[in-house]
C-alpha cells in the first residue's frame, strides 16, 4: 500500500539512533513529525497481509521520555499504520497507548505472527497488570496541539454567510490600520457573541472542474471584542483589538468566535469512497511553490464522502511534449508526486496538511484515493 510505504519510509530515514544517545523523538521534529498520526480510541482497519518487520528490527527497545507510539512502531514495522495488529492478542496491555517511559519492549512470536510486549525485571508479562501511573505520563500519539493552530489561521466560509457578516468600517481618529489595543468600529448586523475573529478573504474558490463556487478561503488576521456589550441591530459599534497576526484594514470582516472542532488524535487511513476529479486549488500563505506541511485546499468535501483522517495521493500532471513523428502535442502520464492529510472537511472544500513531496507541487496537482 502506498500510503505505508511512504510513512515507512519517512520515519525510517530519521530514525538512525546508532551513536547520539538522543531519543526518537528529538529527530521527529521535521516533515515527519506531522506524519506521527494515531487514533486514540476504536480500531483501525487491518489488512490481512502479514505484518512486516523493518529490516534491522530491534529485539528490545526501552521506551524514552518524548517517545510517540508512532515512533515507536516504524522502528518496529515497515507499515507503522498497522501498530495496533502488532498488540493483538497482548492480553497485558488493555489499551496499547498506555505505554511509559522506562517500559521495555521485546519482540516475540506467537503462531508465527510477531507480537510486541512489555518486559518488567527481564520477564516478559502475558497477564493484566495495574499501573499506578498517571494516564497523562503515559506515551503519546501527536497532540491536537499540532493542528490546531492551522485551524485558528484558516477558514472556508460560505459566500452568503461571509457577505452577511459584519465588517470593519472605520478605525480610531480615521486609521486606516490598526493594532493591538485600537478601537476599530464594525457595522453590520450583530448576534449574541461578544468576541469576534477578525478574517480576511483570501480566494473565492472555485471547481476547476465544473466551475461552481465552493465557498471563501478567508485568513484569520485577529480577534476583536465590543466595547459595550452585543450591539443591537444593525448598528456601528465600537470594538477593541485583543489579538492580531497582521495589521486590521477596513473592510476586514467579523465572524463570531467559536471554538474549532479538532479531532484530538489523527488515524491515517485511505479513504473509503472513490474521490474522483479532486484538485489542490489553494495553499496558505499565498505561496506558488507548495512542499511539506504546507496546508492545501481541495474541493472535494464532506459531500464526496471525504473524511478527517482521510490520505490522498498528489499527481503532478504530465508535460506537454511535442511528438517527434507526427509533431503534434503529447501529454504525458501524470507522476506521484506527494501525499496529504485531510484534517478539516467543510460541506464542498476541505483542508489538507502535506506530508510528503518527493517533487515541486503547485495548484492545480490531481489528488487520488493512495
Amino acid at each position: 500500500m502506498e500510503v505505508s510505504k511512504w510513512i515507512a519510509n519517512c520515519m525510517g530515514s530519521i530514525l538512525d539512533r546508532r551513536g547520539s544517545g538522543r531519543t526518537v523523538a528529538q529527530r521527529l521534529i521535521r516533515p515527519c513529525a506531522l506524519a506521527v498520526l494515531l487514533v486514540a480510541n476504536g480500531a483501525v482497519a487491518q489488512s490481512d497481509e502479514p505484518l512486516t518487520l523493518n529490516p534491522e528490527v530491534p529485539l528490545t527497545y526501552t521506551v524514552q521520555p518524548g517517545d510517540t507510539l508512532w515512533e515507536i512502531a516504524a522502528l518496529f514495522l515497515r507499515d507503522p499504520w498497522r501498530w495496533e495488529a502488532l498488540w493483538a492478542g497482548n492480553l497485558q496491555v488493555g489499551n496499547p497507548h498506555l505505554i511509559y517511559p522506562g517500559d521495555t519492549l521485546s519482540l516475540m512470536w506467537e503462531s508465527g505472527q510477531p507480537r510486541l510486549v512489555r518486559a518488567e525485571g527481564g520477564d516478559i508479562k502475558l497477564s493484566p497488570s495495574m499501573r499506578a501511573s498517571p494516564l497523562d505520563l503515559a506515551i503519546p500519539a501527536i497532540s491536537r496541539q499540532h493542528i490546531e493552530p492551522f485551524l485558528r489561521q484558516h477558514q472556508v466560509v460560505e459566500t452568503a454567510a461571509l457577505d452577511r457578516a459584519p465588517y470593519v468600517v472605520s478605525g480610531d481618529a480615521g486609521r486606516l490600520i490598526s493594532g493591538v489595543g485600537d478601537t476599530v468600529y464594525g457595522k453590520g448586523k450583530w448576534g449574541d457573541a461578544l468576541s469576534y475573529r477578525l478574517v480576511r478573504r483570501v480566494k473565492k474558490l472555485k471547481d476547476p472542474v465544473s466551475g461552481e463556487g465552493l465557498g471563501i478561503f478567508v485568513s484569520d488576521i485577529g480577534e476583536a471584542r465590543l466595547q459595550d456589550g452585543p450591539a443591537d441591530g444593525e448598528n456601528v459599534a465600537a470594538m477593541t483589538v485583543s489579538e492580531m497576526r497582521e495589521e486590521v484594514r477596513i473592510g476586514d470582516r467579523l465572524l463570531p468566535v467559536t471554538e474549532a472542532e479538532v479531532e484530538p488524535f489523527y488515524q491515517p487511513q485511505a479513504p473509503g469512497e472513490m474521490i474522483s476529479d479532486a484538485y489542490m486549488i489553494g495553499v496558505a500563505g499565498g505561496v506558488t511553490q507548495i512542499s511539506v506541511l504546507d496546508i492545501v485546499v481541495i474541493n472535494r468535501g464532506a459531500r464526496e464522502s471525504l473524511q478527517v483522517g482521510d490520505v490522498l495521493a498528489i499527481d503532478h500532471a504530465g508535460e506537454l511534449v511535442k511528438d517527434p513523428v507526427t509533431g503534434k502535442p503529447v501529454r504525458l502520464p501524470d507522476t506521484r508526486a506527494g501525499v496529504l492529510m485531510v484534517f478539516s472537511v467543510y460541506d464542498r472544500a476541505s483542508f489538507g496538511l502535506v506530508l510528503e513531496a518527493t517533487k515541486p507541487l503547485s495548484v492545480g496537482d490531481k489528488l487520488s484515493n493512495p
